[in-house]
């Protein structure tokens, strides 16, 4: 019963910037962490960040300093502002949560939103 709903993802140019978005939405009663990850052709899904509900961040090696992972809790959305862009970068991008709902139980959830491409030409 949580849907995430991503956009932001496109085509830019090495050295650009793009910004990802992930609304949740239903009928939630909290949600934990939420992350982005992403996965490259022939590569495995890896986690690129993850902020937690108190504001926690992780990010992967290959994104610190140039990514920067935030949320609003307000509008139980997760966003991925991605400067630097580098060809690397062009993957798949996943928004990820934890959440809990109602007509579920009030079971936590992991949730998967349905992905947005993002490449990055050199």
């Amino acid at each position: 019963q949580v849907q995430l709903v991503e956009s932001g993802g496109g085509l830019v140019q090495a050295g650009g910037s793009l910004r990802l978005s992930c609304a949740a939405s239903g009928i939630i009663f909290s949600i934990n962490t939420m992350g982005w990850y992403r996965q490259a052709p022939g590569k495995q899904r890896e986690l690129v960040a993850s902020i937690t509900s108190g504001g926690s961040t992780n990010y992967a090696n290959s994104v610190k300093g140039r990514f920067t992972i935030s949320r609003d809790n307000a509008k139980n959305t997760v966003y991925l502002q991605m400067n630097s862009l580098k060809p690397e970068d062009t993957a798949v991008y996943y928004c990820n949560a934890d959440a809990k709902s109602l007509v579920q139980g009030f079971r936590l959830i992991n949730y998967w939103g349905q992905g947005t491409q993002v490449t990055v030409s050199s």
